[in-house]
C-alpha cells in the first residue's frame, strides 16, 4: 500500500527546498492553492509550464440511473475542476 504525502510532507519540502520557514512555506502553498481555485471558479484556466494545466470544464447534462431504486434519472449539467499534466510532469512520472 502506497503512503499518500500529505500537505504537511509537501510543507516541510518547501521549507527544506528554500529555506523559508514552515510558516512561510504553508502560507505560499495555500495562497497558490487559492489561487487556483479561485481562477477555476471564476472560469479561468492556470496554466503552470511543464507542469499542467488546471481547467474548469462544462460537464453536459445527461440521463443516469439511480444506484437504489434502478429509475431513470437526469443529472444536470456542472462546471468540474480538471487536472491535464504537462510534458515535464508526464516525462518525469514516465521514468
Amino acid at each position: 500500500n502506497i503512503m499518500p504525502y500529505v500537505k504537511e510532507d509537501v510543507v516541510n519540502h518547501i521549507a527544506q527546498d528554500t529555506g523559508l520557514t514552515k510558516d512561510e512555506s504553508k502560507a505560499a502553498l495555500e495562497s497558490t492553492l487559492e489561487f487556483i481555485m479561485d481562477a477555476n471558479a471564476d472560469n479561468e484556466a492556470v496554466k503552470l509550464k511543464g507542469f499542467g494545466s488546471f481547467n474548469p470544464v462544462e460537464r453536459k447534462a445527461r440521463k443516469g440511473i439511480n444506484p437504489n431504486t434502478g429509475e431513470d434519472m437526469q443529472i444536470q449539467s456542472a462546471t468540474v475542476p480538471k487536472f491535464k499534466p504537462g510534458k515535464t510532469y508526464k516525462d518525469r512520472v514516465k521514468g
